[in-house]
């Protein structure tokens, strides 16, 4: 029997996950964990471990800990700052009995920072790159970039932290921030313009399985809705950038479509993403390709996915006559 951890299951990505192992292979050990002890997670994963927080100090002891007692093969990571502290930490877990999906390092060096991703993308003459600044007054940005322009934050995801500048009071607001904090970008395309794309790579610049979606978003910057979509014009763009940073597994690409149909990157992010259970749902089982690819050394095969629209609603998770798990 192979046991496999994975951390933040109360959050979509890491119930979602649990849901896609099962699903890959019910002989399973699971193993979830999370700060919450009511995490929504529990009720997928085979033992439960409460986790400390990353940034406490007994963080590192407490994983190496719960790793050996549960005599884990495989950790996959199931929230974003959960990637960026094994990535720290590579040199800690090697001593460890288990493998860990973890992506490129480099790379996610690079996607912490939405401007060191701007200035790599601009070094290599990336045509989907979107242009981007540290600095300029409003009206220089606004010659430069249109009305309105993007205030993003340079650390962060699903769209958190997004100020629309319309006029010169929005910009105002939060003119101290830019350079440090915030990178201002051109607004590209429409919200119905864009999209996801997973590959699986294999860290010498191939794209491994993919799957692209069309989606909308929720207020959290979750997706809301999802098509599956094929188009060869974005396929080469996705080819063009894995040649260029090389992921190694579960990687996830985001793009919006320009007016005059050119594509442009918004971020990569080197893991599973939130989307992964509609994924799954269609036969991109992002979580059976970690099995084969870290704990059995196989390139995962091409998936056979299928047509169709996703939506998600919220579902209730009931526990009777008590009130814990």
């Amino acid at each position: 029997m192979r046991t496999v951890m994975v951390t933040g299951v109360g959050a979509i990505m890491g119930y979602g996950l649990l849901k896609s192992l099962r699903e890959a292979d019910p002989s399973l050990r699971l193993v979830g964990t999370d700060i919450y002890d009511d995490a929504a997670g529990r009720a997928w994963c085979d033992v439960f471990e409460q986790a400390p927080l990353t940034a406490e100090k007994r963080y590192a002891q407490w994983l190496l800990e719960v790793i050996a007692r549960h005599e884990v093969d495989l950790l996959i990571p199931g929230i974003e700052q959960d990637v960026h502290w094994l990535c720290d930490n590579r040199a800690l877990l090697q001593g460890a009995r288990c493998q860990v999906a973890l992506n490129d390092p480099q790379l996610i060096d690079l996607s912490r920072d939405k401007w060191a991703m701007d200035q790599a993308l601009l070094a290599m003459e990336e045509p989907c790159r979107i242009p981007s600044a540290l600095s300029g007054d409003f009206h220089a940005l606004k010659d430069a970039l249109g009305l309105p322009f993007l205030l993003k934050p340079r650390k962060g995801y699903a769209s958190k932290g997004l100020v629309w500048v319309h006029q010169e009071q929005d910009f105002a607001a939060h003119a101290g921030l830019l350079g440090e904090v915030l990178m201002a970008q051109p607004i590209i395309g429409s919200a119905a313009q864009e999209f996801t794309v997973a590959v699986f790579g294999d860290g010498q610049g191939a794209t491994g399985p993919t799957i692209t979606l069309r989606r909308s978003l929720a207020s959290d910057g979750s997706t809301a809705k999802a098509r599956v979509c094929s188009d060869a014009s974005l396929d080469q763009v996705v080819a063009r950038l894995c040649r260029a940073f090389k992921p190694v597994g579960p990687t996830n690409l985001q793009f919006r479509r320009a007016d005059d149909g050119s594509w442009k990157l918004l971020e990569i992010n080197p893991r599973i993403s939130s989307t992964s259970s509609i994924r799954r749902a269609f036969g991109y089982n992002e979580a059976a390709m970690c099995l084969a690819f870290y704990l059995d050394h196989q390139t995962p095969p091409a998936a056979a996915v299928r047509t169709g629209l996703a939506v998600r609603y919220i579902e209730d998770l009931i526990v009777y006559d008590r009130d814990h798990f």
